[in-house]
């Protein structure tokens, strides 16, 4: 159907102009910096090209294929992933090439002013029309939350579908977003405003964990979006009772990994803290991101088969399904109880 409309409509692009496309998606990096994926719509895009993305401006330091392959320009409705703006853009912001950066950066200045002076006008202006409402919310109960995701375009789909969850007795509101690990920023933030931080696809660096255990800030952490709106859903009807939760063993780092022919890929990893059994469940993260969570298959130390590995200890470890884990990953050990409140 998509095909049949472009050759109908006739579809036209000129390659020989500045660029001009969208930001599908974008993300933080932490060796690379913020990354956009782009779809170019009109124009060519080149490497060292100026360009302005909503209020992120930069230079195309490099781009890349779908298939991760280095390339040197873009033409029209061809998709590639760029680094070297200065900020995470949003999902569906216009991609400019522009000719002059001091400009291009006045402009995203001004961008910026103007969505600051629109977020500061939407939480305190007060008209005769709204002055009643406003005193209502007074006595409103407010469930403030800070959400961190993997990419922006899962902190713009948790933002919204919280906020809906408002209803006449308590209003949800969004008082930060952003893309990457749960930070000590973040729990000071949540202490300071006494808010819930909810993590997408996301884990808290190890600082930022204690923190929030030492200040006593409420982390929930999802892989599953329905889940993490049932579950705020629930908490506002002041009826949440889950009936399993996380309990943390251990956590370990790869050190090496070792391909073995009819054994696949085999961890060779140190235990950090807690310890590893043989029957955890495995969550393997980078840079703070969840990559996957899977089953121990099989747990050894040196050559033997043991139940568990203690903190400070060496241990072989091979995952059920998971085989692209690299050095320096992160493996938290952690098993799921079913409790019932009292």
């Amino acid at each position: 159907m998509i095909t049949l409309v472009a050759d109908l409509k006739e579809l036209k692009a000129n390659p020989d102009r500045a660029a001009k496309g969208t930001v599908v998606e974008a993300r933080l990096d932490k060796g690379r910096g913020p990354i956009a994926t782009v779809l170019v719509q009109n124009g060519t895009l080149r490497t060292g090209d100026i360009i302005v993305a909503g209020t992120a401006v930069g230079r195309v330091r490099a781009m890349t294929d779908e298939n991760g392959n280095r390339i040197n320009e873009a033409g029209p409705s061809v998709p590639v992933e760029i680094t070297g703006l200065d900020d995470v853009p949003t999902g569906g912001d216009t991609m400019n090439a522009v000719s002059d950066e001091r400009l291009a950066r006045e402009l995203v200045e001004q961008r910026r002013n103007e969505q600051k002076e629109e977020m500061f006008n939407s939480q305190t202006k007060v008209t005769l029309d709204n002055l009643f409402d406003q005193m209502q919310q007074g006595e409103m109960k407010e469930l403030q939350i800070i959400v961190k995701a993997d990419v922006q375009g899962s902190v713009e789909a948790v933002r919204q579908s919280l906020e809906k969850l408002s209803n006449d007795e308590v209003r949800v509101k969004v008082i930060h977003g952003g893309v990457g690990a749960i930070n000590e920023s973040d729990v000071m933030l949540a202490n300071a405003s006494n808010a819930i931080i909810v993590g997408f696809n996301v884990r808290p660096d190890p600082v930022a964990e204690d923190n929030a255990k030492r200040s006593g800030v409420d982390m929930r952490l999802y892989r599953i979006i329905y889940d993490c709106i049932e579950e705020m859903e629930s908490a506002m009807k002041g009826m949440l009772a889950p009936k399993f939760r996380e309990v943390q063993l251990g956590r370990g780092e790869c050190r090496q990994v070792y391909k073995i022919s009819n054994v696949g890929t085999v961890i060779g990893g140190h235990v950090t803290s807690g310890k590893i059994t043989r029957t955890a469940d495995i969550r393997v993260v980078r840079d703070g991101i969840v990559i996957a969570e899977d089953k121990v298959s099989s747990l050894k130390r040196f050559k033997d088969d043991v139940k568990e590995v203690a903190d400070g200890y060496d241990f072989g470890m091979t995952l059920e399904k998971f085989n692209d884990v690299k050095e320096g990953d992160v493996l938290e050990a952690f098993t799921m109880e079913e409790y019932k409140e009292d």
